[in-house]
């Protein structure tokens, strides 16, 4: 049997998955508790039994995915002192590139959010500079050629 995928997540990105969960159950509960559309006894359907039918559909494979990932997620953690001078997950990484510094968090990719700053550990920056320290460089092929300069590595306690 093939092994599940592992999901990493911080507590953040934990607790909004689960809250999410929560609400779609909620909702599905709501959605099925009332009176169901019935088709219609032709070769038609009711629109509005199949449009039901779509919104009940999409929230069970939302259901099904929440699921799988809370059954099989590992939650990052920060090092122990005396690894956090390397990069890891959940490390806050400030790299210079071509004379520009630039800041992001090192995140799984359920999480990942460029335009907050937040890069997934399966990004071609991101997995470059995993297990990098501060003041390496570190050449990324993706079309071009970019040397990342890393600067300063923090995780952020919580």
């Amino acid at each position: 049997m093939a092994e599940e995928k592992k999901y990493y997540l911080t507590k953040e990105g934990l607790v909004r998955l689960k809250a999410e969960q929560r609400h779609l159950m909620k909702l599905k509960t709501l959605k099925t508790r009332g009176e169901l559309p019935q088709a219609w006894h032709s070769e038609d359907l009711n629109p509005e039994y199949l449009s039901f039918q779509e919104d009940i559909t999409l929230l069970e494979t939302r259901l099904f995915e929440l699921d799988n990932t809370l059954k099989n997620y590992q939650l990052i953690k920060i090092p122990p002192k005396e690894k956090r001078n390397i990069i890891n997950l959940g490390a806050t990484v400030v790299v210079e590139v071509d004379g520009q510094k630039d800041e992001f968090q090192i995140v799984g990719s359920l999480e990942a959010n460029p335009s907050t700053g937040k890069i997934s550990n399966e990004s071609p920056v991101g997995r470059a500079i995993l297990g990098h320290k501060s003041g390496e460089e570190v050449l990324i092929s993706s079309p071009v050629n970019v040397k990342y300069k890393i600067k300063k590595i923090k995780y952020r306690l919580t």
